[in-house]
């Protein structure tokens, strides 16, 4: 029996989804766009965001989509940005807080948006917004036309909830211990070192931390939550978050990549990727990435670069600039160790790519075995989903949280933690790390073993007849229908 068909009469309603101009944030929401689309197609369904990067989601959609598109103009010279700041992939790390200030100017456009819509809609037709963390203040612009408002959290739940958590009561400053427990949640200790850079020098009046507030505080005002994990996935997390969020909480994971690539390639060298896969051995490879807008220390990175290869195993590993230079700029070789590049090609051990890779085509090839990862969220249900365990190198955000979660149920191994010269492996450390995941040991065999496990767990939440998330997505948009008398 379809759970969907069945029990499920298709609304005639329009979803309009606000998009954070971070390409992170483009497949969940994408993939979330499409799910409702592909199971109820009565659905309106508009995404919204700054201009550049509504092009960038146009990129990614087929010519004969029926997702509609809204552009929000958004200069980011106005704020002191360079011009074509228009995505955090743009930018430094020192000037992301001016970015995600500068989207706070978004509310009035947002507002004429929505209310055009609530002027022109039928009077039996809902409107529900769904936005992103960042986007909190949407929820006034909600209730002022008394339009149904979701948070979407594109983190897990362990990771957001501790995140909450430390930003809104900054339990690390009340303390001269290194270890603390969380106010809400009593049975998570934490470590000092455990603490992002931006939480540990956070004190309460910094522009980070008045960001931070604004948005927990609009987060408690809204009507309901949807979530990119599995409720099997993330019992804990999930538990936490119902514990201090009284409104509906539905887990939709996990929400990947629809695609590989968008329909205008940007992945140049996906057939040199795929040959190299190809010519490995089974389960022989290891994958490394720091997502789409992270990096690390040169010292950091020449480091790695020699434990890789030391290591003896073959590698793919995507590279951005240094922390430092341009991250739009050119690579330079003179990052790496003398002679890095020519001796991985010689001996056929290792690909570096520059720019973005088709991930879950890597993730999904016979030959990877392991993923050295920031532990973004996207990037580990990718993983999880395809049985591949994790080499954890979180480095900002509420990465560190993740890995805190992988590590608790045997998914991955830590290799280090933050950016800052303080946290960097040692080339031996890296050699390790590398050889205790990939190397035939009881360790490293035990965590593959539950990364396969895992994967039958997380995929099975979207089982059209009683898949836990299918069933919140149908949950989620009953929903939708219900806030029918609201309008």
């Amino acid at each position: 029996m379809c759970l969907v068909s069945t029990y499920m009469e298709k609304p005639q309603a329009h979803v309009v989804l606000f998009l954070f101009p971070a390409q992170g944030h483009i497949p969940p929401f994408l993939s979330l766009a499409t799910q409702l689309h592909h199971y109820w197609p009565g659905l309106t369904i508009t995404l919204v965001s700054t201009s550049h990067h509504t092009s960038l989601i146009q990129s990614f959609l087929p010519p004969d989509s029926c997702l509609r598109l809204h552009s929000l103009p958004f200069y980011p010279v106005d704020h002191g940005l360079p011009a074509n700041a228009e995505s955090l992939a743009d930018l430094p790390v020192a000037q992301f807080i001016t970015f995600f200030k500068a989207t706070e100017t978004l509310y009035p456009a947002f507002d004429d948006f929505i209310s055009s819509l609530v002027s022109n809609a039928s009077n039996h037709a809902p409107l529900c917004i769904v936005t992103d963390f960042f986007y909190g203040w949407t929820v006034d612009i909600a209730h002022k036309y008394k339009v149904y408002h979701t948070t979407f959290l594109t983190m897990g739940a362990f990771g957001g909830a501790v995140f909450f958590s430390l930003w809104l009561n900054l339990p690390h400053t009340l303390t001269k211990s290194n270890r603390f427990s969380l106010p809400e949640y009593p049975e998570i200790v934490m470590d000092r070192l455990q603490l992002p850079k931006l939480i540990l020098e956070a004190h309460g009046t910094d522009e980070w931390s008045q960001f931070e507030h604004r948005q927990i505080r609009f987060l408690q005002k809204t009507d309901a939550m949807v979530i990119n994990t599995g409720e099997e996935f993330e019992p804990l997390g999930l538990g936490m978050l119902r514990k201090t969020f009284k409104f509906p909480i539905w887990p939709i994971g996990p929400l990947l990549s629809l695609a590989n690539q968008p329909s205008s390639s940007i992945f140049e060298d996906e057939t040199t990727i795929m040959t190299f896969l190809d010519s490995q051995p089974p389960a022989s490879v290891l994958y490394i990435c720091f997502g789409s807008q992270n990096t690390i220390q040169h010292k950091q990175m020449r480091h790695l670069a020699q434990g890789l290869e030391d290591s003896g195993y073959p590698f793919i590993s995507v590279i951005r600039p240094p922390i430092g230079y341009d991250p739009r700029g050119g690579f330079r070789d003179e990052w790496l160790p003398h002679g890095f590049k020519d001796r991985i090609k010689k001996k056929h051990k290792g690909l570096l790519i520059h720019g973005w890779a088709p991930q879950l085509k890597i993730l999904g090839h016979r030959s990877t075995a392991a993923f050295l990862s920031h532990c973004g969220w996207n990037s580990i249900l990718e993983s999880i989903s395809n049985g591949v365990p994790i080499v954890a190198w979180p480095l900002v955000a509420e990465q560190i949280f993740n890995s805190m979660m992988l590590v608790e149920v045997g998914l991955c191994v830590e290799l280090a933690r933050g950016m800052m010269e303080s946290s960097e492996p040692t080339k031996a450390k890296v050699e390790e790390a590398v050889d205790l995941m990939m190397g035939p040991n009881a360790k490293g065999m035990e965590i593959r073993r539950r990364a396969k496990e895992y994967r039958t767990v997380i995929n099975k939440a979207w089982d059209e007849e009683g898949g836990s998330s299918m069933e919140s997505l149908l949950q989620f948009v009953q929903s939708i229908n219900r806030a029918t008398g609201n309008q």
